[in-house]
């Protein structure tokens, strides 16, 4: 039976990636670093911040990179303010409420920027987990975010649907064992099926997400 569902949160509640894009240009700018569509969908989407930085900026002592991040996060937080949610997400929500379906999150995000993101999106309150990097040893692609979702839960894999929009993300949600659904907000549909994914959506409007949501929520299969 269908009991819980688990969202990422950039890329996937809300299109935040032209956001982060600007806000990584706008930070490391100054130090040469070219910030374009290409190097953002390759190197920085779904990864941890610690390891963007090292990446980026391998120059610097990781206590720069820290520093680095925290500028980054802060520059986000402020170009954010205007986010929507993905097309039918409020929908979803709804009808998870109706159903008895829990919902989590699960993000690479420091908890600033998720209790930053979720309140201009207004479902704060929707969310009854929210796993943040801030609380967790390890964040995707490694499986254990999803799998402290899953702990405090207190349910199964089987009985749990993800979405994510990244590789690192699909990566660690099958991993646990989730049945997941590629939100196509960067990357293409077969792209997203060559790393992991069940399906694929556009939107939260889908059809082929109603026909699986509908299926497990009334048959308990």
């Amino acid at each position: 039976m269908l009991k819980a569902l688990i969202f990422d949160m950039d890329g996937t509640l809300v299109h935040s990636d032209p956001v982060h894009l600007k806000a990584f240009a706008e930070v490391l700018g100054p130090e040469g670093v070219v910030i374009d569509d290409e190097l953002y969908r390759t190197r920085i989407i779904g990864h941890t911040n610690e390891s963007i930085f090292a990446s980026l900026l391998p120059h610097l002592p990781v206590e720069e990179h820290e520093v680095y991040a925290d500028r980054k996060e802060a520059a986000f937080r402020r170009l954010a303010r205007e986010l929507k949610p993905l097309e039918g997400l409020t929908e979803l929500l709804d009808w998870a409420d109706d159903h008895r379906v829990k919902i989590a999150l699960v993000t690479n995000a420091p908890l600033l920027n998720a209790t930053h993101v979720l309140d201009i999106l207004g479902i704060t309150d929707r969310f009854e987990i929210k796993i943040t990097i801030d609380q967790v040893e390890r964040g995707k692609p490694d499986p254990l975010p999803y799998l402290t979702a899953l702990e405090r839960l207190g349910i199964q894999a089987e009985e749990a649907v993800a979405f994510e929009d990244s590789p690192s993300g699909m990566r660690a949600a099958k991993a646990a064992g989730l049945f997941s659904f590629g939100v196509l907000t960067g990357l293409t549909a077969d792209e997203m099926r060559e790393i992991g994914a069940d399906g694929a959506i556009v939107t939260f409007h889908d059809r082929a997400l109603w026909e699986i949501l509908e299926h497990r929520a009334g048959s308990g299969s």
